[in-house]
């Protein structure tokens, strides 16, 4: 480390101070600049996001008005027809995979077991 040390301050030394502090105004500015368009770039990216998903938005919104208009169109045009109420279905019986068992209302009742009386 003293090497570097050494040989930093032998030419910091061979320059006088003048073109030193020149040398570290123009890095600054230069750092500077290059500072302000990261800023200015990071900007334009952000706002240009911002942007789109502005209209992004906007437009899912105009499709779904859309969508929803349509439909109320449609179902005002349609004359309402009682439907009788349709029994009870199972997708499976109406499929054919699975038997058709009869609906009851009431829950079937086991027969009970005598206890202590033989026939």
């Amino acid at each position: 480390m003293a090497l570097f040390g050494t040989l930093f301050n032998r030419t910091a030394s061979a320059n006088s101070a003048a073109s030193l502090s020149a040398d570290a105004s123009l890095r600054s500015a230069e750092g500077q600049r290059e500072l302000r368009a990261q800023v200015v770039h990071r900007l334009q990216v952000g706002l240009f996001g911002l942007g789109s998903m502005l209209l992004l938005v906007s437009l899912a919104n105009v499709i779904m008005d859309r969508a929803q208009s349509t439909d109320a169109s449609l179902q005002s045009r349609s004359a309402p027809v009682a439907a009788a109420p349709s029994p009870a279905s199972d997708p499976l019986v109406d499929m054919g995979i699975a038997p058709e068992l009869p609906v009851t209302n009431a829950p079937a009742k086991t027969p009970s077991a005598r206890k202590g009386s033989n026939p």
